[in-house]
Order: C-alpha cells, then sequence, then structure tokens
C-alpha cells in the first residue's frame, strides 16, 4: 500500500453521539479516529445507497451548472 495520507479533519458530532463513540474508543484502548475509520469502512456501503438530495428533490445539482 502505497504512504497514508493523513489530513487533519475537524468534524462536528452532537454531544450524545461524541461521548458514545469516546467511551467506545476507551473500552476498546483506540484512539477516536480509530473508531469513526472502522464505522466508516462497515458503514460506507449502506450510506452509498441512500439517495442524494436531488435524487429526492429532482433540483438540478448546482455543481453541475
Amino acid at each position: 500500500m502505497a504512504g497514508t495520507d493523513k489530513r487533519k479533519q475537524s468534524l462536528y458530532f452532537p454531544e450524545e453521539m461524541l461521548k458514545e463513540i469516546q467511551e467506545e474508543a476507551t473500552r476498546q484502548d483506540r484512539s477516536l479516529s480509530w473508531v469513526v475509520q472502522q464505522a466508516w469502512k462497515i458503514a460506507r456501503d449502506r450510506i452509498k445507497s441512500f439517495p442524494a438530495v436531488n435524487d429526492v428533490t429532482g433540483d438540478p445539482d448546482p455543481r453541475e451548472e
């Protein structure tokens, strides 16, 4: 595998959700980042199956104009 791109990014979570993630990270003796990365790997196919906002509203994507 090529070098890992480690860009810093701020993410905002509701307080209760962040608390749950922190508790799970502590339980597993892992970082918050690791827990969120694993959650994404598990959930990404499901999330990609959600319709885009424009699929629901029928509005054109303004980035394509």
